[in-house]
């Protein structure tokens, strides 16, 4: 595949902190940061209200269904509004709630409805504000540098949110239970402070023709995916990969410590080494790019990388190999995540940005379920290792899924280097 102007700009270039990109990343990474703690605490308040395993698991369940129900919605609301206002105001609104709900725990009131009732709702107001996110760094970074802009992102998030939510949560509990929720609803408000600090201004629009409905908005977002053979492909490969993914996240704990034997020390080593990875992999992922030669052919590489260390978790039964292949499947995975985020808002039409991102999105999440299934299955069937092995052959099949455009010369950026995709 030819390198194009912007995949080589892509790589090398780097946004400006000032200009409203150090407000949106801090907003980011603070907000990471509550969204660890509430990822730590929740599941252990589930455990002490109930301890029935559905009604456990349903948690789970509620956090993410809103995404196949909401997400395309979210997309079409994002095109429709002012994306720093929708940011601010959702992040305002969960703060309010988190808030509530704290008060709630402190009280010794809540109960797994309230927690199933809470889950749901966050998530829903999530799909806007993520749509709305997407849309929104373009304008605050120029186009060659939303490679980087997106890795740091990605990596700061990964940072506070692995390395000092996770370990900061316990503390918190041990203080009081509902402390962990209190300070995610002050970290919800700090970031909609921050947000609506921003001062860019907002992407050209199209005027709305009168009487259009959501329906209608939602269909065309769907349409310019389907249109573009690119982010089809890639699409298409990033759903057959999260259906891998889904089976390796849903039996992570039972590979490590069924089929490795390592225990809870293992099984913190490993997770250790995965996180490390994903950090190294947002630091350099511009230099990756470069050497790559182009964001497609990263692409191709990274899946190819994750796939192979992913066959050597499951065949080398032991802990060291396997820790090292988890990091390497990390720094891969946040290297694929930065460039498919990227290739999403460099190909997309502004006013289409929105919905074209949720449709991608849903289309992938949908698959994150359907392989937790898959992979519970295959271990009960097969062996305690097997799901990291249908994750590597499914990672391999989406991986195989870009040839296509690889073949053809398709470039992950506009041929032009300088406008954003239109849809024919």
């Amino acid at each position: 595949m030819a390198r194009t102007e912007a995949d080589g700009a892509a790589g090398a270039a780097a946004p400006a902190w000032r200009g409203g990109y150090g407000l949106l990343w801090s907003a980011a990474v603070v907000s990471r940061f509550g969204d660890a703690l509430r990822g730590t605490a929740l599941p252990l308040l589930a455990r002490a209200l109930t301890a029935d395993p559905l009604l456990i698991a349903l948690v789970t369940v509620f956090g993410f269904a809103p995404w196949l129900l909401f997400g395309l919605l979210g997309g079409a609301v994002a095109d429709r509004v002012e994306a720093r206002r929708a940011m601010w105001a959702v992040d305002l609104l969960r703060g309010l709630l988190m808030a509530g709900f704290a008060v709630a725990v402190a009280a010794g009131a809540a109960d797994i409805a309230l927690v199933l009732a809470l889950a749901f709702a966050l998530t829903t107001l999530q799909t806007l504000f993520d749509n709305a996110a997407t849309t929104l760094l373009p304008s605050v970074v120029p186009r060659e540098a939303l490679t980087a802009a997106n890795a740091r992102l990605m990596t700061g998030q990964e940072v506070v949110g692995r390395f000092v939510g996770g370990p900061v949560a316990p503390v918190l509990i041990g203080v009081s239970v509902a402390l962990p929720f209190a300070a995610d609803a002050a970290t919800y408000l700090v970031a909609a402070a921050l947000v609506a600090a921003l001062r860019t201004a907002a992407p050209p629009r199209p005027p709305a023709a009168s009487g259009r409905s959501l329906r209608r908005e939602i269909a065309e977002g769907i349409r310019a995916l389907w249109q573009d053979r690119v982010l089809r492909l890639v699409c298409l490969s990033v759903a057959l990969g999260n259906v891998g993914i889904g089976a390796l996240i849903a039996e992570l704990v039972v590979v490590v410590k069924d089929w490795l034997g390592a225990g809870d020390i293992g099984y913190v080593v490993v997770t250790t080494g995965y996180g490390a990875g994903s950090v190294l992999g947002g630091l350099l992922a511009g230099r990756v790019i470069a050497a790559a030669g182009g964001q497609l052919r990263t692409l191709l590489l990274a899946g190819l990388a994750q796939t192979a260390v992913l066959v050597v978790f499951g065949t080398v039964r032991a802990l060291w190999p396997a820790a090292l292949a988890l990091a390497l499947f990390g720094f891969a995975g946040t290297v694929w995540n930065v460039l498919e985020t990227t290739v999403v808002q460099q190909r997309s039409p502004t006013a289409l940005l929105g919905r074209i991102s949720s449709a991608f999105r849903t289309v992938s999440i949908a698959g994150v379920p359907l392989g937790a299934l898959l992979g519970g299955a295959a271990a009960v069937a097969w062996g305690p290792n097997v799901p990291a092995l249908v994750a590597a052959v499914l990672l391999g099949l989406g991986t195989l899924a870009l040839l296509p455009v690889m073949r053809s010369g398709d470039s992950a950026s506009p041929h032009s280097g300088q406008t954003p995709h239109t849809v024919p």
